[in-house]
């Protein structure tokens, strides 16, 4: 008897797999709409970046061609100028701070919004989440007013404090999504080992959390390094100016150097767009984690 296993053709894909094979005309969309969508993204970003190499006059002619003369000293004035490096150290300062605390309280909370059972907890989460609804800029006033009474006016954690608040929201609804994922046959056998929750939360959750902590940490630190109206309100001293505030620099009264204004803006988001590629990854891990309940 002849082997029909060996004779028979090989086997054609099946439905399901042709299905999901996309065709040319949804593969041209897509690449389509990501090449637009790429496009909005780098453009004012190509655009900002030339125009800090061109003198004021070709900006003005020619805002978004190359420089008719390369301009290398608008960038080399400011990254030669002290007063730039003490922006940047003054971001990096608020921008740690806010990150350290967000990640701290927000895990905390989280961790206990997702795993402690107590009366209230659903009527806290919403209470949170209610931050999401309204921007900073509407509680300026009130702000303003409870950090002159704590007496952090001009300082560092009268501008942290606030960011913290008001970035608590998300960063406890991602954790919480996240924790919430953990398998329960986790928590049980720690229990069973004799482990609380603290001990549970410390060894276990935070080390399973790394793909959630950087993405939290990186909008931490991105909404913080670009926050303009809290520092201008909470800070007197130009000695404490972050860099968004470093922009007025460069603007006089009756003109403004805007080449200038655009090197400075590329040197400063540089470092926002290194740790966003340097932890893509993590980021794309965290906010699908917990997306769908495993």
């Amino acid at each position: 008897m002849t082997d029909l296993a060996a004779t028979a053709p090989a086997a054609s894909p099946s439905y399901a797999e042709s299905r999901r094979r996309p065709s040319f005309v949804a593969r041209l969309y897509i690449y389509g709409s990501l090449f637009v969508v790429a496009a909005i993204v780098l453009v004012p970003l190509l655009t900002t970046a030339l125009g800090g190499f061109k003198t004021l006059g070709d900006l003005r002619v020619n805002p978004f061609g190359l420089p008719s003369e390369w301009q290398w000293s608008n960038y080399t004035e400011i990254l030669f100028s002290m007063r730039y490096w003490q922006m940047l150290m003054n971001s990096f300062i608020i921008a740690g701070l806010t990150t350290i605390l967000t990640l701290a309280v927000a895990a905390m909370a989280a961790f206990s919004l997702a795993h402690v059972r107590f009366f209230g907890s659903g009527f806290l989460m919403n209470y949170f989440l209610l931050g999401l609804m309204f921007p900073i800029a509407t509680a300026i006033l009130p702000l303003f007013i409870r950090i002159r009474d704590l007496g952090l006016l001009d300082s560092y954690m009268g501008v942290v404090l606030p960011q913290v608040a008001f970035g608590l929201g998300m960063a406890i609804l991602l954790f919480r999504n996240f924790f919430r994922n953990v398998p329960k046959e986790l928590f049980d056998a720690a229990l069973v080992d004799g482990s609380g929750y603290i001990r549970f939360f410390w060894y276990i959750t935070l080390p399973l959390s790394r793909p959630i902590l950087a993405t939290v940490a990186i909008v931490a630190f991105v909404n913080s390094w670009n926050n303009y109206i809290m520092p201008l309100i909470m800070l007197n001293s130009r000695e404490k100016y972050p860099w968004p505030l470093g922009i007025m620099v460069y603007q006089g009264e009756y003109s403004t150097d805007w080449q200038l204004v655009l090197a400075f803006i590329t040197l400063t988001i540089l470092p926002t767009i290194i740790v966003f590629f340097a932890a893509q990854k993590h980021i794309v891990a965290g906010l699908t984690a917990g997306a769908v309940k495993g």
